[in-house]
């Protein structure tokens, strides 16, 4: 997949959002009232901060919700346009920032809330993440690395330092707090099923009763298979494609099991939750070969494209996307 079409993709998850901020539930005092939920728990210096926003929030829930809204149309709108994209990325990453703390309390990692399965250490920090690594500028690789798209603004070492911090962090949060008791993950699923349509609701129930007493081993599990995808990413191509087809079903399972695709079907998500964004950066990190710097040349997968020039000493890397139709190329000299 190229990174244009991962920056559409997030273009896309963006107008999801805006979507969702326009339910009726949005409008009303209840929303502000579940931002201060998660004030709960966490320091004084993070606590205040979410309280006062979202007191304003319930005073003037009309406004305050359309500005959020129009926000994340604009950002949307942003990315999906080649000409606005670094200005809309950028302004993504502060927007995600100030949401990661003001609407969801630093996803819970200072109050010892914090669970993978149900959206660790929040959506909209991954938000703010794909931003940086769907950046669109270019480190030139070494000729016949194996790299991956996340790798193009940041380098490959960098990139697969972040993708360890946040994989390695999902681990940690697994077997933290409540997540490690025997009914601790029994009852996050179970508590899923209000207000979700009956074959969801039905899903949330049965997968309750497997865990049933088994918590404890199930959190286990659940952070070995994710310090695996965390280290993994550092191994050799052939096995790093398998770590992301694993990092990309994990992803879509917690998507599914532990946050019912984000509780968009009960009507009050604000985002689709991590399962989705978590696939989505997965995608970025799907290794392949660098080309040859020799003229015109593909990589086996046909994601790149060499262009050298009589005046170009060096080769410019460019996505198939980014290419014009017609390319003259010169290799001689």
């Amino acid at each position: 997949m190229t990174r244009r079409r991962l920056q559409l993709g997030l273009a896309a998850v963006w107008l999801l959002d805006a979507l969702l901020q326009l339910q009726s539930t949005m409008f009303t005092k209840a929303f502000g009232q579940s931002l201060a939920a998660t004030a709960h728990g966490n320091p004084a210096i993070v606590a205040d901060p979410i309280n006062w926003s979202a007191r304003i929030i319930e005073a003037h829930p009309a406004w305050t919700n359309a500005t959020f809204a129009t926000v994340q149309l604009f950002l949307a709108a942003g990315i999906a346009w080649r000409r606005t994209l670094k200005a809309a990325l950028a302004a993504s990453v502060g927007w995600s920032l100030a949401v990661w703390w003001l609407g969801e309390g630093l996803g819970g990692v200072l109050n010892g809330t914090a669970n993978p399965a149900s959206g660790a250490p929040g959506a909209v920090i991954i938000y703010a993440l794909l931003a940086v690594l769907l950046w669109p500028a270019d480190r030139v690789p070494a000729q016949g690395d194996e790299a991956f798209e996340a790798a193009r603004p940041v380098g490959a070492l960098r990139a697969r330092l972040l993708w360890l911090m946040l994989w390695g962090s999902l681990a940690w949060f697994a077997i933290q707090g409540a997540n490690r008791t025997p009914r601790g993950l029994p009852d996050m699923v179970a508590g899923m099923a209000s207000g979700e349509p009956g074959w969801l609701a039905s899903l949330d129930r049965d997968a309750a009763t497997v865990l049933a007493g088994q918590g404890a081993l199930a959190s286990a599990v659940l952070a070995l298979v994710l310090a695996t995808i965390a280290a993994g990413i550092f191994l050799p191509p052939r096995w790093g494609r398998a770590i992301v087809l694993m990092a990309v079903v994990v992803a879509m399972a917690i998507w599914l099991v532990g946050e019912n695709f984000g509780a968009m079907f009960a009507g009050t998500a604000t985002d689709p939750n991590s399962g989705l964004l978590l696939a989505l950066l997965a995608a970025a990190y799907w290794p392949q070969r660098w080309p040859q710097r020799q003229g015109t040349t593909t990589s086996g997968t046909g994601e790149w494209r060499a262009r050298l020039t009589a005046t170009e000493p060096t080769t410019r890397w460019v996505a198939w996307d980014e290419l014009p139709t017609t390319i003259t190329t010169d290799s001689s000299g």
